[in-house]
């Protein structure tokens, strides 16, 4: 198949960037992101793209009225493509069996009879979302159902190993492009007809093809391993905050062994993101119901784990400040889940800030990319809607700081490392209290400067002492 058009149905932070991507490495190529979302269709045709991606807004100015566009028209683009690729939410269901743990399909069928319904010649259709394994076989059997006759569908998985802060690197200089499809002629061909579009800029070498279940499932165990060694840094971080252990240490000894590695081994306050908690959850249910109650139990433990680091970090900082925040101000330094991103999906610093709240403590949140309407979103609840009277939300980490309690770095933003903290501490009460969730601060400079600083990993010699106490007494 000569490739003209490629369309990519839906505008998120998969489907822009690597349509985006794409579009700079195919300029032969007319490549068209659609969405039923006008508003957001309308800020990737603006200067104020709805998404932050470092690198992402250079690539859309040079492209953009070229090879690349973004539209509402669905139904044009889909007609005339050669290419479809699907990247629309797949969310966790809240309702129904498999609520909490299943994949919420909605939309991905939404647009498979979408494409169904539009086509009118053969296309290879690109599975791009995360979706839980034999997704594309449900997407075949709707284009085979509802086709017209004469047209012909390929369904092929084509996963996206996208980190949010990196996506314009990881999709330059990726690990791997993995492809899966049906292993006839006709998929085998397909196969290659999307293999020739990454390899206008990607060594074929990194081009992995296997079937589609595989790469389906691929997806789900790259991120389920991800939050695995997560989960694992972060249960030895409480380890070592009850003996006088530093994780930084241990993490870096375990690290240097080569069968382990050094990567994803920094503890913090929890993962979050639109990937690792939903790809967990989705093997859990996969592990369910194909009566693998054992390995479904396994993979629960990660999630578990997770949560338990938010709330043992948040509880931290109430046991610090002498067990009560109720009417104190604390400070909110980054909401985004991670730095170079303004996605505040399962971002670690809601719950904790959800616990704060509970206690009946002011909060002032400063983050550079998440818009503020946003932290409002996610701080709201139906439960407690007089919590909302306790939440300013500010422009500087300075006016946050201002007259606080204790600062607490919830996200590792570059900018937070270079902040004056004599003039924070100059402004705060005292004494004035650091809890560094993300472990980004020199705990000996700001002690020096006169911070009680709290870190992951590590405990104050008062409270190690209480606790070694503690287990001496238990041991008696």
């Amino acid at each position: 198949m000569t490739v003209e058009r490629i369309c990519c149905v839906g505008a998120g932070y998969v489907g822009g960037p690597t349509c985006t991507v794409i579009a700079s490495n195919c300029p032969d190529i007319r490549v068209c992101v659609v969405d039923s979302n006008a508003e957001r269709i309308a800020k990737w045709n603006s200067d104020e793209l709805p998404i932050y991606e470092p690198g992402l807004d250079d690539i859309v100015r040079k492209c953009r009225g070229t090879n690349l566009f973004f539209s509402n028209n669905i139904q044009e683009e889909i007609e005339k493509a050669d290419i479809i690729f699907i990247s629309v939410n797949t969310p966790t269901k809240t309702f129904g069996f498999g609520k909490g743990k299943a994949a919420d399909l909605q939309n991905l069928e939404h647009v498979a009879r979408l494409i169904a319904n539009y086509s009118n010649k053969s296309k290879i259709v690109v599975e791009k979302s995360t979706v839980p394994v034999r997704a594309a076989e449900s997407i075949n059997r709707i284009l085979t159902a509802n086709t017209r006759p004469g047209i012909r569908f390929d369904v092929l998985s084509n996963p996206e190993f996208l980190a949010e802060g990196t996506a314009i690197e990881d999709l330059l200089n990726p690990d791997r492009i993995l492809i899966g499809g049906e292993e006839t002629p006709e998929g085998k061909r397909a196969i290659q007809t999307l293999c020739s579009i990454y390899s206008k800029w990607i060594p074929r070498e990194k081009i992995i093809t296997t079937n589609t279940w595989s790469s389906e499932l691929s997806k789900l165990a790259a991120n389920a391993f991800l939050a695995q060694r997560i989960s694992s840094i972060n249960a030895i971080s409480a380890i070592c905050e009850a003996t006088g252990a530093d994780v930084s240490e241990v993490a870096h000894s375990i690290g240097s062994d080569t069968r382990i590695g050094a990567k994803c081994l920094k503890a913090g306050v929890g993962f979050g993101g639109s990937c690792f908690q939903k790809d967990v959850l989705n093997l859990v249910y996969l592990s369910e119901c194909l009566n693998l109650p054992e390995v479904a139990d396994y993979w629960v433990q990660i999630i578990e784990m997770n949560n338990f680091q938010k709330r043992r970090f948040a509880l931290r900082i109430i046991e610090c400040l002498f067990n009560t925040v109720t009417a104190k101000k604390i400070a909110i330094l980054g909401f985004a889940f991670k730095k170079n991103t303004g996605d505040t999906r399962e971002s670690p610093a809601i719950l904790v800030c959800k616990y704060l709240l509970e206690e009946g403590a002011k909060l002032c949140i400063y983050d550079p990319k998440v818009p503020k309407q946003q932290i409002y979103t996610d701080l709201k609840s139906a439960e407690r809607p007089d919590d909302m009277q306790l939440i300013e939300v500010t422009d500087s980490p300075y006016k946050a700081t201002e007259g606080a309690h204790a600062i607490v770095f919830c996200t590792e933003w570059d900018e937070f490392t270079k902040l004056d903290f004599k003039q924070m501490y100059d402004k705060m009460l005292k004494p004035a209290f650091v809890f560094d969730g993300r472990k980004i601060v020199n705990v000996e400079e700001l002690q020096s400067i006169g911070f009680h600083v709290e870190t992951i990993g590590r405990r104050t010699s008062k409270l190690l002492k209480t606790r070694l106490n503690r287990c001496t007494s238990h041991a008696d």
